[in-house]
């Protein structure tokens, strides 16, 4: 079974037992998160929203917080003396997906 969740404004297709990284939830590391807004549930039986499938939720258990590898931003203007080199790490956490309840 398999669902399409909705989260940090993207749609992850997930399935029990899968790792996924998503945008960072405020949630401390070993506890449970409940994502109710499931657009989709695959099996033997599918399940389709509009725009959300009505009583679906997907439980999962957050693994750790964490930053991505560093994002260099270099802004450049060629013969006007401009340059700008800035970096970003985008925050992010891993969730282990447990049960779909469909």
């Amino acid at each position: 079974m398999y669902a399409i969740i909705e989260t940090g404004g993207k749609q992850l297709k997930v399935e029990e037992g899968q790792e996924v990284y998503i945008e960072k939830l405020s949630a401390a590391e070993g506890e449970t998160v409940t994502f109710d807004k499931v657009l989709f549930v695959g099996g033997d039986q599918v399940k389709v929203g509009s725009p959300l499938v009505e009583g679906a939720t997907v439980t999962a258990k957050v693994e750790k917080q964490g930053r991505q590898k560093k994002v260099v931003v270099f802004k450049y203007k060629p013969k006007k003396n401009y340059h700008k080199k800035q970096g970003h790490r985008q925050p992010y956490t891993k969730v282990t997906i447990e049960k779909i309840n469909a």
